[in-house]
């Protein structure tokens, strides 16, 4: 089987502007004929979207904490051998990570070693001329593992800037790929949890052919894809993704919902399920004919009022949890709680079917991996099972039954601290703020 190279663009921290650049590299690639496929470092589940919009096929996360090894190079062998070129898009700092053994610490670096994938720094020099070079040598010799082999400059504020800090780049003897000036025409919108999603850009075709436009102009794109490197695998990968909870899944699919991680609903249609979306905000039920309903993550909190108002929707979920199984997934949890308060403060009535109620109003961030073990059999799989995932939200707890009975899951972090209980289930419906990434 013949496997596309591929690159891994990575920046020091984040808002250095990788984002912007990957994409406005996926799809000026595309329009030159090339068939690019994006791949996302670590648990971001908004970013893979953009991907997908700006190569027009499906961009899976890699995330080297929460999936085996022989997950990763299951996908990325799915990936690589339906593609021109792999442009994969790091997060965070290219090392950030968390204390794990190396490779498994969900840093992009983990990724990039693993894959053989050279590493293209993106550095912002706003604040500094020959001194990024310092910060991009630093990066470069950080990890034996892995090798960067060129840098894209952002935020350039002039001709004279961008040639101070070419100085510095020649005396470490890393090329510079192009230089980006600094431009508020360029950015995305942005909300709590990220990028404004895909599907509520406007005007997203627009945007992605100046952002490619863009990048057409500013960096050498001839040289940059000779830098590729052959994408090596290990081992035939083979590893099964997650069990479908039914097969023939109803799947809330709206503005409100839509935090699902590709790979997962690969893995359910490669399993032979069938997966039908509806719309809670079209005061869509789940069509009966289904036999599981799973509701994901995104921004009930912003459509509460329409939420709790789409009665055919939250009657028509209540019947179908009578005899079948529910998920919620984050925003999916808070709807099947029983209240949710918005961030002006008001109180909307949800679905009545777990113990909890939620606010966005009394907003704190919580963060990070969580190892979980099932404590009851459900949708999600037998009791005792392994699931590692991620939570990332504001919402906060206001009232729960804290009942281990009640809980979903016991966690952890993913250094092991315990965490207690997590989520609550109720007959066939069960919940959680975290998301499902893979089985442990």
């Amino acid at each position: 089987m013949s496997l596309a190279p591929g690159l891994l663009v990575a920046a020091p921290r984040s808002g250095s502007g990788k984002t912007t650049i990957v994409l406005g590299l996926q799809r000026a690639l595309a329009r030159r004929g090339l068939k690019v496929r994006g791949m996302k470092c670590g648990p971001d589940y908004i970013d893979p979207a953009f991907h997908a919009a700006a190569t027009g096929a499906p961009s899976f996360n890699l995330d080297s904490f929460a999936m085996a090894p022989a997950l990763l190079e299951t996908l990325a062998s799915q990936t690589a051998s339906d593609a021109d070129l792999v442009l994969a898009e790091g997060s965070m700092g290219l090392f950030d990570g968390i204390r794990q053994e190396t490779g498994r610490t969900g840093a992009s670096a983990d990724i990039a070693a693993l894959f053989g994938w050279p590493v293209i720094l993106v550095l912002d020099v706003s604040g500094h001329a020959q001194s990024a070079a310092a910060v991009a040598l630093g990066c470069a010799r950080f990890d034996p593992r892995i090798d960067v082999v060129g840098v894209v400059l952002n935020k350039v504020a002039s001709d004279r800037h961008r040639r101070l800090v070419e100085d510095g780049m020649t005396r470490i003897g890393l090329p510079v790929l192009g230089a980006m000036a600094r431009d508020t025409d360029l950015v995305l919108p942005e909300r709590h949890l990220g990028l404004v999603q895909a599907g509520e850009t406007d005007e997203l075709g627009m945007r992605l052919e100046g952002l490619a436009n863009a990048v057409e102009i500013s960096l050498d794109i001839d040289r940059l894809i000779t830098l590729a490197g052959p994408t090596r695998l290990r081992s035939s990968g083979g590893a099964p993704l997650l069990q479908p909870p039914g097969q023939r899944i109803a799947l809330a699919s709206d503005k409100a919902f839509s935090f699902v991680y590709p790979h997962v609903l690969s893995g359910w249609r490669a399993a032979g399920a069938e997966i039908v979306p509806f719309s809670p905000l079209a005061d869509e039920s789940p069509p009966p004919d289904c036999d599981a309903c799973w509701l994901p993550g995104g921004y009930p909190e912003l459509h509460a009022g329409r939420i709790a108002g789409a009665h055919r929707f939250l009657e028509g979920l209540r019947r179908f949890a009578e005899s079948r199984p529910v998920h919620g997934e984050c925003g999916g949890y808070m709807v099947l709680g029983r209240t949710l308060e918005d961030g002006d403060g008001t109180t909307h009535l949800m679905a009545g079917l777990l113990p909890v109620e939620t606010s966005y109003a009394k907003r704190k961030m919580h963060l990070g991996y969580r190892v979980a073990h099932l404590l009851g059999d459900g949708a999600m799989g037998r009791a005792g099972q392994r699931l590692v995932g991620h939570e990332f939200h504001y919402a906060s707890v206001t009232q729960s039954d804290p009942s281990r009975e009640a809980a979903f899951a016991a966690i952890t972090d993913a250094e092991g601290s315990d965490l207690g209980t997590t989520g609550h289930r109720v007959g066939k419906v069960t919940g959680s703020f975290f998301h499902v990434i893979a089985h442990g």
